[in-house]
């Protein structure tokens, strides 16, 4: 998995680092992180498919709505991911992402944390050398 939980940051947060060799690989890790801290992956079949399009007015914008919009369906539809695959138009700053998970069941799956938000504070989207790496706060 390319992400990890950083220790620092809003104490009542979970701020998560993601990497990626491409901004679309990094957008995935950041969604695995948030997914892992509610429900841990390992149990999270790959039975159904959620498919959707955003956009940003700039990578910061367009990270905060990916995440955004997989919270909303989390809780709509009581769905729990554990892969993506996010094809991301830098340029025109909008993605597609189309989701594999299955509904949380707690006979089967353990529950972690609630995420209820996404943050802007301390976001970073950087590119180093040949890879992406992004930082976002969840508010928990």
């Amino acid at each position: 998995m390319k992400f990890s939980y950083a220790e620092e940051g809003p104490t009542a947060d979970l701020t998560v680092d993601a990497w990626g060799e491409t901004l679309g690989e990094a957008f995935e890790s950041a969604a695995l992180a948030a997914f892992n801290a509610m429900t841990p992956l390992e149990g999270v079949e790959k039975r159904e498919t959620r498919t959707f399009n955003v956009e940003g007015g700039d990578l910061g914008g367009l990270l905060f709505n990916f995440l955004d919009e997989l919270l909303y369906i989390h809780e709509v539809e009581l769905i729990v991911f554990s892969g993506f695959d996010v094809d991301l138009d830098e340029k025109e700053i909008k993605l597609t992402a189309v989701c594999h998970g299955e509904p949380f069941d707690l006979d089967r799956h353990s529950q972690g944390i609630a995420i209820k938000a996404v943050t802007f504070h301390n976001m970073k989207i950087e590119k180093k050398g040949d890879a992406w790496t992004i930082r976002v706060v969840l508010d928990t």
